[in-house]
């Protein structure tokens, strides 16, 4: 387990208030002779939540719901347009503006979604793993040859600790499945030997069988390593395999965030129920269910009240004018007027 991380209390990662808008107007020239308003999205919209050293907390929602926004927030590839992360008690948007950037760096990675697109398919794998090492001065300071033995060997050892052989070192990444490939990139995340890893949908483009070997993989390298995650899904199965707790998101805000245990035994939001309703029911139980009802909303012209109101059931008035905020119920916190009011 890395020392810092295990010395260390409180949470590792801390978000409060996180929001970030995009400006999605159309040029200027056409604003003006259509007589258009310029449009934002705002894809995420004031998420508050803390990652324990150690756990993973997993975010869940449909497609278009803000959950890859947040991991690209959370690692700095965008920058917040209000709000806070905060990483081990230090604001990250200011340590990646300060000379802190490159350590800060070393300390987070990110595991893309795709495979085949996030791995340069004319390197070979020394090259791609090797690169962080390189980068971050790992091995050899920074003007390291690729051939030399002390990088190929971390390289080896890189992959031999995601279940690949040392000699793929000299391999392209068309040489492999999909599964492979995922292993790679999971072995160049490792290189810098992070706290944090983000995961922003890792197994998805997986065939289930492969996900069920990664999804191992990424687990005992969480109890070898103390390492931290943020994983991102719209599976529910690989949520319950991999999570300490879960976050359940609607265009682009929490409605619910539980332990996993807590939340699929007994869901409270009404959205979190029609997802889990959603699941094939392979025990045949004759539980009534409620699959997920309509569309999700065009998130340029959001619902007023809680966004989720023309696709739930219990809505009434209030929850047509007055947005709900996260507040904690019999440990659980929640994004309902209905769940407060025991309504539902």
């Amino acid at each position: 387990m890395n020392a810092a991380a295990s010395s260390a209390v409180g949470p590792l990662v801390e978000v409060r208030d996180l929001v970030k808008t995009f400006d999605v107007s159309a040029p200027w020239l056409n604003r003006v002779i259509e007589r258009q308003p310029r449009q934002f999205v705002h894809a995420v919209d004031g998420l508050s939540f803390s990652i324990e050293r150690g756990k993973t907390l997993a975010l869940v929602g449909e497609s278009g719901c803000g959950k890859s926004t947040v991991a690209r927030l959370l690692v700095g590839l965008y920058e917040p347009t209000r709000g806070s992360v905060r990483f081990d008690g230090a604001d990250t948007a200011a340590t990646l503006r300060s000379d802190g950037a490159l350590a800060l760096r070393r300390r987070m990675q990110m595991i893309f979604q795709d495979p085949y697109a996030s791995l340069n398919p004319r390197w070979k794998v020394a090259d791609i793993v090797g690169e962080p090492l390189k980068e971050h001065g790992l091995v050899g300071g920074a003007s390291a040859r690729i051939d030399k033995p002390e990088l190929k060997a971390r390289v080896a050892l890189l992959l031999q600790s995601v279940g690949l052989a040392a000699a793929d070192v000299e391999k392209f990444p068309h040489q492999f499945s999909g599964g492979q490939r995922q292993r790679i990139s999971i072995a160049r995340a490792l290189a810098t030997q992070p706290e944090f890893l983000v995961c922003d949908e890792p197994t998805s483009a997986l065939d289930v069988s492969v996900q069920a070997q990664v999804l191992n993989i990424m687990k005992d390298l969480q109890r070898r390593q103390g390492l931290t995650y943020l994983f991102i899904s719209h599976n529910l199965a690989v949520v319950r395999h991999v999570s300490d707790q879960v976050g359940v998101m609607y265009l682009g805000r929490l409605v619910e965030l539980a332990d996993k245990r807590e939340l699929f035994v007994r869901p409270r939001h009404p959205y979190t129920r029609m997802l889990l309703d959603a699941i094939p029911d392979i025990h045949m139980s004759g539980r009534a269910r409620t699959p997920v009802q309509g569309e999700v909303p065009n998130p340029l012209n959001p619902p007023s009240g809680c966004s989720f109101h023309p696709r739930c059931p219990h809505a009434n008035d209030r929850c047509k004018q007055e947005r709900p905020a996260l507040s904690p119920i019999s440990g659980v916190q929640i994004a309902c007027h209905a769940v407060q009011e025991g309504r539902f």
